[in-house]
Parts: C-alpha cells; sequence; structure tokens
C-alpha cells in the first residue's frame, strides 16, 4: 500500500511546483490545468480557475508529491510535516536553506541524539518539513 500527500494550494500550485524543482530538484511526472479537463466543472465551480492547476505530481527523490490549486479556501498545512533525508550534512544544509527562502525555520539545523543533522522549516507556502540525515545502520 502507497500513502501519498497530496497538498492543495488555492491558487499558488505553479508557484509551489516550481520552488519544490528549485529547491528540491523536484521532476514534474504530471501537470494538468483546469481547461485541460476532459469532464467540464460543475456549474459556478472553480470561475477563473481555466489556467490554474488541477492536479500535479512533482517527484522529490524517490517519492511523489500530489498537488492542486483546489479553491478550498486558505491552505492551512498544519498537524503534519513532511520528512525529507538528506545524504550528508551538506545536502541537508542546502535543501534546508533552500525550503527556508522564504519560510520561516522552526528549529535550526543540528545535530541531535537521533540524526547528525536535522531540522524543521516551514517553507513559503506554511507546508512544515523535517530535514535529517538519518543515522547510519547498525
Amino acid at each position: 500500500m502507497l500513502v501519498q500527500p497530496y497538498l492543495f494550494f488555492d491558487g499558488r500550485c505553479e508557484e509551489a511546483v516550481e520552488f519544490y524543482r528549485k529547491a528540491l530538484g523536484g521532476e514534474v511526472e504530471m501537470l494538468m490545468r483546469y481547461k485541460d479537463s476532459p469532464d467540464p466543472p460543475p456549474p459556478g465551480a472553480h470561475a477563473g480557475y481555466d489556467d490554474k492547476i488541477i492536479h500535479a505530481s512533482p517527484r522529490i527523490g524517490d517519492a511523489s508529491v500530489m498537488m492542486s490549486d483546489d479553491c478550498m479556501g486558505h491552505p492551512s498545512f498544519q498537524g503534519f510535516s513532511l520528512s525529507l533525508a538528506a545524504a550528508d550534512e551538506k545536502e541537508a544544509a542546502r535543501k534546508f536553506n533552500a525550503l527556508a527562502d522564504g519560510g520561516k525555520v522552526l528549529m535550526p539545523l543540528g545535530k541531535t541524539f537521533f540524526s547528525s543533522c536535522f531540522g524543521m522549516v516551514a517553507d513559503r507556502f506554511g507546508v512544515s518539513w523535517m530535514v535529517i540525515v538519518p543515522a547510519p545502520e547498525a
């Protein structure tokens, strides 16, 4: 069974896709705009959203993160974090700093009892990330 995050950006999805592409090296596997949907939207739904994204799926490392511009109101990314494993401290710092650009550092990168390098950041969209260098397996 596969569990994947699906994030809603309320009109900022294209900006988010581009941000994650640059910050994390994400590759867009799929992107569809509302105007390209084979089904017409329900009456009154998504007015003015023709060029917005109905579905995108960027691959970040080995995982796909699904995204949309769905207009469900102002997104509130609370109660979860996306965890991003880095190969080493240099890669962790690069990714952490890229995510922190325009965002907010919640816990600076540093050594912990469970990792040589761990930190938490909320990016410019409010998505919380935990960046970690996993401890070597015994």
